[in-house]
C-alpha cells in the first residue's frame, strides 16, 4: 500500500484500489485529495497489469461533499479538465467501481456516479442536498444524474435535497448491488469479476455504453464498430477463443 495523507492506493489481484482518506472530515474533498485521485486514474490508465480501480472511502464514510471551510478560504477541489474530485468531468479508459459506505453526499454523489459500477453498504445514504445552502450539484447531479435514474427523481433530489437509502438507489438501477457489511468487499468480489475479461474488450465496452447515448440513429453502428472491430482484430480474441475450445483459462495480452 502507498500512503499519502488525503489519498491510499493498494493493487489486489490486477484491481487499483483508491481510499479517500479523510475519516476526520468524513472524507470531505480538498484540493490534495482531487489531485491524488486524478493520478490514481492516471496510473489505472498507464499500467497494463490493472484491470480496473475500485474508488471508496476510509472510516465509513464514502465522502460527504466539498470541503466547505477549504470552500470559505476560496479552495476549489477541482482538476482542470477533470472536474471535483478528480473525476466528474473526465473518466479514465478502464472501469471504476465504486464503494459506498455511509455517506455519499453532494459531490461525493457526483464522484459516485462517476463511476461506472457502484457496490453499496446495506447503510449508505445518497443525496445532492446543496440547495440546503444556496448551492446547485454542479459537479454533475444536476446534468447527469437524470441520465442515470428517471428525470422527475432526479428533480425531487435536486430540489428538496432529500436523502436515499441504498435499497432505493439499487431500485431506481443508480446501484448495481447492496451488500451486508463494507462495501468494499463487495465491491472487490464485483471486481475480480470484471478483472478476469479482456482488458481490451473491457476498455472498448466501456467507451461504446459512455458515448454511445450521443450518437444518432444514423451514425451509431459505424462509431460503434470504429471502438469495437480492433478488439474482434485482437491477439486477445483469438486466445479468448482458444482458450475456450481449450477448456482454460486465457491468458491476456492486452493485444
Amino acid at each position: 500500500m502507498s500512503e499519502a495523507p488525503e489519498i491510499l492506493t493498494e493493487v489486489e489481484d490486477g484491481v487499483l484500489i483508491i481510499t479517500m482518506n479523510r475519516p476526520e472530515a468524513k472524507n470531505a474533498m480538498n484540493k490534495a485529495q482531487a489531485e491524488g485521485i486524478a493520478a490514481a486514474l492516471d496510473r489505472l490508465d498507464a499500467d497494463n497489469d490493472l484491470r480496473c480501480a475500485i474508488l471508496t472511502g476510509a472510516g465509513g464514510t464514502f465522502c460527504s461533499g466539498m470541503d466547505l471551510k477549504g470552500f470559505l478560504r476560496g479552495e476549489r477541489p477541482s482538476i482542470e479538465g477533470r472536474g471535483f474530485g478528480g473525476m466528474t468531468e473526465w473518466t479514465p479508459s478502464k472501469p471504476v467501481i465504486g464503494a459506498i459506505d455511509g455517506y455519499a453526499l453532494a459531490g461525493g454523489m457526483e464522484l459516485a456516479m462517476s463511476c461506472d459500477l457502484i457496490v453499496a453498504s446495506a447503510g449508505a445514504k445518497f443525496g445532492i442536498p446543496e440547495a440546503k445552502r444556496s448551492l446547485a450539484a454542479a459537479a454533475g447531479g444536476l446534468i447527469k444524474l437524470p441520465r442515470q435514474i428517471p428525470p422527475r427523481i432526479a428533480m425531487e433530489l435536486a430540489l428538496t435535497g432529500d436523502f436515499i437509502d441504498a435499497k432505493r438507489a439499487y431500485e431506481l438501477g443508480f446501484v448495481n448491488r447492496v451488500v451486508e457489511g463494507p462495501a468494499l468487499e463487495g465491491a472487490k468480489a464485483l471486481a475480480r469479476a470484471v478483472a478476469e475479461n479482456g482488458p481490451l474488450a473491457l476498455i472498448a465496452s466501456k467507451k461504446v455504453i459512455r458515448e454511445s447515448h450521443t450518437w444518432s440513429d444514423a451514425e451509431m453502428w459505424a462509431k460503434q464498430g470504429e471502438i469495437v472491430m480492433p478488439v474482434f482484430a485482437s491477439q486477445d480474441a483469438r486466445e479468448g477463443a482458444a482458450a475456450f475450445a481449450e477448456k482454460r483459462k486465457p491468458n491476456w495480452q492486452g493485444k
